[in-house]
């Protein structure tokens, strides 16, 4: 499995947008719009490959001097428990780190805290909804 940074609009780019899109917001009658993936220029993109399909696909967007948001994790449920999430979480944390970043912080579904948990992660505040299921913000420092 090789783990790497995609560029925005790329071949790659457009796998990993179809996974999300599969994945995170099919099951919720969602769809992306051209707005969001455009916003997503500058954000830091990366995916899990092996044979050019992609396994697994998160992203970084910037808050501020110190802080990273980790967004639009997605791993095929076919896929999950096969250390494919968690090598993706360290190569995002990794990253953080070498930019000089100190906090990740992520929106993370109800249904996987338990995964971030067991990564170092802590919940802070009250459930809320985004993309009508529950959430809660989650925390790390690096």
């Amino acid at each position: 499995m090789a783990l790497k940074i995609i560029d925005h609009g790329t071949a790659e780019y457009h796998k990993m947008v179809r996974l999300r899109q599969d994945m995170l917001r099919k099951p919720l009658g969602l769809t992306f719009s051209s707005e969001e993936l455009d916003r997503e220029k500058d954000d830091i993109l990366m995916g899990a490959f092996e044979d050019g399909k992609i396994l697994g696909c998160c992203l970084l967007t910037r808050v501020d001097d110190k802080t990273m948001r980790l967004r639009q994790m997605a791993v095929p449920n076919s896929l999950q428990g096969k250390g494919i999430g968690r090598a993706l979480m360290i190569f995002a944390e990794n990253i953080a780190r070498d930019l000089g970043y100190k906090i990740l912080i992520m929106h993370a579904r109800k249904t996987a805290i338990g995964f971030y948990q067991k990564l170092g992660y802590i919940t802070r505040g009250d459930e809320f909804v985004e993309v009508t299921i529950p959430h809660f913000e989650m925390e790390k420092t690096l």
